[in-house]
């Protein structure tokens, strides 16, 4: 996975601003913004094609980005042959945990006979489209459609300033992108070859999370698009290889949830399929199952009178009810009921299901939930 994009999360930037590309500090949280690989990429290009046209880099060179920043980034290289010149921006991430932080990017530009246009081409590290579903056609380089624009515009306006036509040829590259690429969800939306060129604001919000639920919403287009009528929701790989085991489902329909339930069932609700399956750890799914969307530990927390009130449902008494809510941890409690024969797990599926089919709201979607334990054994399911 990347965290490379922004816009999400109710954050705010200040002014960005500031020789190579240095990142803002974000209101609110001391924590610094970053810059998306389509912003170094954009301007790498700028750099190259103004050299292209006046025999100079200018270092740094400032960009405009589609919300107003004007960040400034320092050329990390710069080459210069017949007809074409390279330069390479070390992208930083601010304080965001980006696989891609500290990559060089880099952007190649050729001059092409007017009338050309601009024509983009995947280099080393950036991978090429091979499967429908994605906002680029198969065959085209992974270069996305704002990072396009946003390149696009600043070739226009370098070439107005210094009498260029604005037809060429941008290669953008990443250096050791193909081994970085194996940290994303790239492979399995059918991106070989390297990084994905992302970015619709220009700016990486630190723990937005936003490429994360963009790589969701991306892997249910490429489901859908592939034919696939049933696709699970995995909170890790462990819940990934329990519903392989179960439901015997191609990769391409496997989604990399994570924590995001919410953000699965909302798409999944304007993009429907026929079945939906969640699978995922029992105390995770319990979360889901008493009405919270976002999982992760920071953001929700297991409710253990909550689970107590699921375990009298199912059948324990007064006593095993008040130790199920005293139990250190959902693991905890899930082990004391099963070993007095209460099915808390399949309670929790089934309260689970239900919050499942609230959110999506009548869409002609089935759904069936799956807990699991560490060791993948599956403790709880809505179907039983």
């Amino acid at each position: 996975m990347t965290q490379d994009d922004a816009g999400t999360g109710g954050r705010t930037d200040t002014a960005a601003t500031g020789a190579g590309g240095r990142s803002a500090q974000l209101k609110h949280t001391g924590l610094r913004s970053g810059w998306t690989t389509g912003a170094c990429a954009t301007a790498a290009t700028t750099a190259a094609y103004t050299a292209l046209l006046t025999g100079d880099f200018p270092d740094p060179v400032t960009i405009t980005l589609p919300k107003g920043q004007t960040p400034a980034f320092a050329l990390a290289t710069e080459e210069r042959s017949a007809g074409a010149a390279t330069v390479g921006v070390v992208k930083d991430a601010g304080d965001d945990p980006d696989v891609t932080h500290g990559a060089l990017v880099r952007a190649t530009v050729r001059l092409l006979p007017p009338g050309a246009g601009v024509v983009f081409v995947a280099g080393p590290g950036v991978g090429t489209v091979t499967r429908p579903g994605l906002p680029l056609e198969v065959g085209e380089p992974a270069i996305n459609p704002v990072p396009r624009q946003l390149m696009r515009a600043h070739v226009a306006e370098v070439a107005g300033r210094y009498g260029g036509t604005g037809d060429v040829e941008i290669t953008v590259s990443v250096d050791d992108g193909e081994e970085i690429a194996r940290s994303t969800w790239n492979p399995r939306l059918g991106i070989l070859g390297g990084l994905s060129i992302l970015g619709t604001t220009g700016v990486v919000v630190p723990y937005s999370c936003s490429a994360w639920i963009d790589s969701i919403r991306r892997g249910v287009d490429v489901a859908r698009a592939a034919g696939r009528t049933h696709v699970a929701g995995c909170t890790g790989s462990t819940s990934e290889k329990t519903v392989l085991a179960v439901h015997g489902l191609p990769e391409d329909a496997l989604l990399d949830m994570g924590d995001f339930a919410g953000a699965v069932l909302k798409y999944i609700r304007r993009h429907p399929v026929d079945r939906l399956t969640l699978c995922g750890g029992f105390a995770k799914l319990s979360k889901l199952a008493a009405g919270h969307l976002d999982l992760h530990s920071a953001r929700s927390q297991v409710n253990k009178a909550f689970l107590a009130e699921l375990a009298a449902g199912a059948g324990a008494d007064g006593t095993l009810t008040t130790r199920v809510a005293e139990a250190n941890t959902g693991l905890e409690a899930l082990r004391l009921c099963e070993a007095a024969g209460v099915p808390l797990g399949d309670a929790v599926a089934v309260r689970a299901r239900s919050e499942a089919l609230a959110v999506l709201r009548g869409a002609p979607v089935a759904v069936d939930v799956i807990c699991i334990d560490r060791a993948g054994a599956v403790v709880g399911r809505s179907e039983r």
